[in-house]
């Protein structure tokens, strides 16, 4: 294994135990993935993250039927939407997947979340899609996560969870930060009377071309 390849494996172990320190997830519910050559490195299914070492980071090709993976574990049962949205969007490098308490529970009432502060823009238009209902692991959940994400790189998971994307796993893990940022936002605005204050398509416009000007959505433009 080259020394490139196992940095990656071992920032996909590292950002597994930040997500859960930091709540983001609970337990061995998230999964994250990278995009290295012609696969993908994610993680092995129902293995402490305390556990993994890099060399259990499971590769699977891009192409084929998922079937030929290899490693010492099996890949995540969530294997199949990380893979293809690696395929359909040239644009991500990686894939972060994970159970936010405020974002998991606004996918169980299956909302969107509108545009009820800026930082909406950063998933990329005027609101952050909540998918349709699949079982875990299947086809369906797939094509679900793909539509919802269609235009945008974070969605919520109806009944289910969170996915965010990122050009690689920095990235696509502070998008996951900022979903459940702004998922309890405006989680708690929804308490008070009269709830959010929703920003017009074209306030969101301005905020989208105030971000291109310093580069795609980049976090060092946005963090005031």
């Amino acid at each position: 294994m080259r020394d490139s390849e196992r940095a990656v494996r071992q920032q996909i172990i590292d950002l597994c135990l930040e997500m859960n320190r930091n709540g983001i997830n609970q337990g061995t519910s998230g999964n994250i993935s990278a995009r290295h050559s012609d696969a993908m490195l994610l993680t092995p299914s129902a293995t402490p993250y305390e556990a993994l070492t890099p060399e259990m980071i499971v590769s699977v090709p891009l192409e084929g039927d998922g079937s030929d993976w290899s490693g010492p574990l099996k890949p995540s049962t969530e294997w199949r939407f990380h893979r293809d949205i690696l395929r359909a969007r040239p644009d991500a490098g990686a894939v972060v997947h994970a159970h936010p308490i405020f974002a998991t529970t606004l996918a169980m009432t299956r909302r969107a979340i509108p545009a009820c502060h800026y930082m909406v823009a950063v998933f990329g238009g005027t609101d952050v899609k909540c998918s349709g209902y699949a079982r875990y692991g299947t086809e369906e959940l797939s094509r679900e996560a793909l539509a919802a994400l269609d235009g945008r790189t974070g969605c919520l998971l109806a009944n289910h969870g969170a996915i965010t994307i990122g050009s690689d796993l920095d990235k696509a893990m502070w998008r996951m930060v900022e979903l459940e940022t702004l998922a309890q936002q405006y989680h708690h605005s929804l308490l008070l009377p009269g709830g959010p204050v929703i920003l017009s398509d074209a306030e969101i416009a301005e905020v989208l071309e105030g971000f291109g000007s310093y580069g795609l959505q980049s976090r060092d433009a946005i963090a005031g």
